[in-house]
């Protein structure tokens, strides 16, 4: 169906004149792109019909279609005609091929597999599963949609800021005759997070209406663009440097980078930048930096906050395993609460592509001698062990090569175990460690760098691990062990009966025998272990418990975790799948610190920022004072040691960028306000916040100066939030973003804002000053 027949009770003239502009919207925005003449955006542009599935019985046909802006699609019912919205594609997190959706491979045969593909999103939001009438369609659709995204994902932050602008403006118009009077301006200002006063609207729509017409058009609309973009703390920093006939020289930007940002620099270094992002040609030949190019590095992510170095591998990786915090997820298959909520192997792929490297398995026997993956005693739903298990094959190292650890909770029978160990075997293959790694019996873990690609099992063990290098004669013949649930009960004196009632859990040799490094055994104390547990016997702490011990006996848990691994997990009433703070634990050395990934918190946050380093590769060095097995560090009392590297924290909140409307209404416009936070040992512990600006999320401006104490810089974290504020209930989250102390860099810097599922605002952002200055 062609652009005129698509347009609903408009004359032919009209139907004419929408389609020449959306013609010129479209060349407007592959040009933004770099898609001009693009074949993949024309497919996507035209569109087609597309089967949507979403159960046996439902699967309906869709007509799907670019919209003109490039970057939002819509679909259509073939009946009605009806035209609804349906995603940004900045909200897609990947394009899957084939029936890889729990979705498409519970309502569909095997036999339309090549033709199928699945549309998964950031958000919380399902997967869009569909079927095209040809393999080959269903490629075009998917390599189409992925170039495009690629191309959406590298622009910079001006040209997102410019193509949201644009966007807005269009919609602004709604006459469509590209022009705006005062009412349809002061609709765009709302719509981009502006509320003014009518006689400084109209004062505005003075200032721009040149010709006097009662309504902007063409360059007077430009000019309009121009005072919205108009950044002034950009223009006097800039202004201090640009001493070469009001460009920047060479020599003036190496200037900046060392007095400002604290950067070793050079002249062969600011001709690259000038080379890079310089985007008037003229101005490039004479080896100048303007005012743009200016404006266009200082967005670009190697002159942003996070240190550009650490955003690859960049630790040593060759240090035992459990010298490292992990990346980990509690109930991983939970896509919602604890008590009834979905369970999904989907929940596994998100998680796995954030970067999680310790994923649990709660295990229970299913129907046709198949496991099955639930929270045993719930009205959670049940998933096939076997498809969980391919999922996380498909998932475990798209983000980072590092080993994936499977936390297994065993509630199976002995045959069905034997199932488990079959499927894991099978599909794993040779990525699956079942024997220690050498020919002889191990004194300690092996690395991340040794184990890359690999997956370890967690779980209960029949025997020690030294038997597999004695004779048959030490071997166990006993099949039973005590089972050791994660335990909801917060008494510990009824939770210590119980242990002692533990009933005897039948263990299957084949499954027993893949338990390497990560035996489960009960905790009995730290003497006990130091006596009685080899180095790959490890224990799981519930929160209450685990805090408690970090806050009571912090040194002796740090030198316990010199030698094993803990996993920490929440508390059993969290039965909303609410999260606790990660970071006393961490202080404690805890390395397997298991969150709920599907709760969107500050916790949540936290723990993206820790990992947000050295490659998102789901590993953090521990310092190396909590790598030493006589270390007296201890993040309660702070005794002298190399862990105290005093240092002040300077930050000074400048500004903020198109910050997005909360509510969708016209008339709500966010008041925003900034919150420095920092974590880490409780000494450095702090918050300050600046004050709300009134009515102004597209440029607000505070210029408020904050100053912290860090004492032990190699544990912090700081949190920058945006939030709406509200004088009569609890303000509202804007954005946020969260990196180690230690990866700030310092100087004039741009912060990126991440939503509350933690996937980043495209033009939003905060502009700060950050100076860290060694105390004696």
């Amino acid at each position: 169906m062609s652009c005129l027949q698509r347009q609903a009770k408009l004359s032919p003239s009209e139907e004419l004149l929408r389609c020449a502009r959306g013609q010129r919207d479209i060349q407007m925005n592959a040009k933004l792109l770099g898609m001009e003449g693009d074949q993949d955006l024309q497919f996507l542009l035209q569109g087609g019909d597309l089967l949507k599935v979403r159960s046996m019985s439902w699967k309906k046909t869709r007509y799907f279609r670019l919209q003109e802006d490039c970057k939002t699609t819509w679909h259509e019912s073939k009946k009605t005609f009806k035209t609804k919205q349906t995603f940004s594609l900045y909200d897609i997190s990947m394009v899957r091929m084939g029936r890889h959706s729990e979705g498409l491979r519970k309502n569909t045969e095997e036999q339309v597999e090549g033709r199928c593909f699945s549309i998964m999103f950031k958000n919380r939001r399902k997967n869009l599963d569909l079927i095209a009438s040809s393999e080959e369609e269903a490629k075009q659709w998917v390599s189409s949609l992925e170039k495009i995204i690629a191309n959406l994902n590298n622009l910079s932050t001006q040209q997102k800021t410019e193509h949201w602008i644009i966007s807005c403006l269009k919609k602004a118009d709604k006459d469509k005759d590209d022009k705006l009077s005062q009412s349809e301006m002061k609709n765009f200002l709302r719509s981009i997070n502006i509320e003014v006063e009518d006689d400084y609207a109209e004062m505005l729509f003075q200032q721009c209406d040149k010709s006097k017409s009662g309504y902007l058009a063409g360059v007077e609309i430009q000019h309009f663009y121009d005072l919205l973009t108009h950044r002034e703390e950009i223009n006097v920093i800039y202004g201090q440097y640009a001493k070469t006939t009001g460009f920047m020289s060479p020599g003036n930007l190496v200037e900046f980078l060392m007095k400002e940002q604290r950067e070793k620099a050079t002249v062969a270094l600011a001709h690259e930048i000038i080379e890079k992002y310089e985007p008037d040609e003229h101005v490039k030949a004479k080896r100048l930096l303007s005012k743009d190019g200016f404006l266009m590095y200082m967005h670009h992510p190697e002159a942003m906050i996070l240190n550009l170095d650490h955003k690859e591998v960049c630790q040593d990786m060759n240090q035992p395993l459990n010298h490292y915090f992990i990346s980990s997820s509690h109930n991983t298959y939970l896509m919602e609460d604890q008590l009834k909520g979905p369970s999904s192997t989907e929940a596994y792929v998100r998680a796995l592509l954030k970067g999680c490297r310790c994923v649990e398995l709660d295990c229970w026997d299913g129907s046709d001698d198949e496991p099955v993956i639930y929270h045993g005693y719930t009205l959670t739903s049940k998933i096939l062990f076997k498809d969980t298990i391919k999922a996380i094959k498909e998932y475990a190292f798209k983000t980072s090569d590092y080993p994936v650890i499977l936390s297994l909770e065993n509630h199976c029978s002995v045959e069905q175990q034997k199932v488990m160990a079959h499927h894991m075997s099978s599909i794993l293959g040779s990525a699956l460690v079942t024997t220690p790694l050498g020919d002889d019996m191990p004194t300690n873990f092996p690395s991340p760098e040794e184990l890359k690609g690999k997956f370890l099992i967690k779980g209960k063990r029949l025997n020690k691990l030294e038997a597999t290098f004695a004779s048959e004669a030490a071997a166990a013949d006993d099949d039973d062990v005590t089972e050791e649930d994660e335990s909801n009960d917060e008494d510990e004196q009824r939770e210590e009966e119980q242990r002692k009632k533990k009933k005897k859990l039948k263990l299957a040799k084949e499954l027993s025998d893949m338990v390497i490094y990560c035996k489960s055994v009960h905790f009995n104390g730290f003497e006990d272990a130091v006596k009685n547990l080899s180095f790959y016997e490890m224990s799981s702490f519930k929160e209450g418990k685990a805090v408690k011990l970090a806050e009571d006996s912090a040194n002796a848990y740090i030198r316990h975790n010199v030698d094993k691994l803990s996993r920490i997990y929440p508390a059993g009433s969290r039965t909303n799948s609410s999260n606790y703070n990660p970071v006393p634990l961490w202080n404690a050395g805890c390395q397997i610190v298991a969150l709920n990934f599907q709760t969107t918190c500050p916790d949540m946050d936290v723990n993206q920022g820790r990992f947000l380093v050295n490659g998102k590769s789901g590993y953090i060095l521990k310092p190396a004072y909590m790598r030493d097995v006589d270390t007296e560090f201890d993040p309660i009392t702070l005794t002298r040691g190399d862990w105290l590297k005093h240092k002040t924290l300077h930050v000074m909140v400048i500004s903020a960028q198109q910050l997005p409307k909360l509510n969708k209404k016209k008339s709500s416009i966010v008041d925003p306000l900034v919150k420095v936070e920092v974590y880490g040992v409780p000494e450095d512990v702090a918050v300050k916040e600046t004050n709300p600006i009134e009515n102004n999320g597209f440029k607000p401006s505070w210029n408020e100066n904050f100053q912290f104490d860090v004492y032990v810089p190699n544990l912090a974290l700081v949190r920058f939030v945006v939030e709406d504020h509200d004088s009569t209930s609890d303000n509202e989250f804007v954005g946020q973003y969260t990196l180690p102390f230690n990866s700030l860099k310092m100087g004039y810097r741009h912060v990126p804002l991440l939503n509350k599922n933690g996937d980043r605002l495209p033009s939003a952002g905060l502009f700060v000053h950050v100076m860290v200055v060694d105390v004696n």
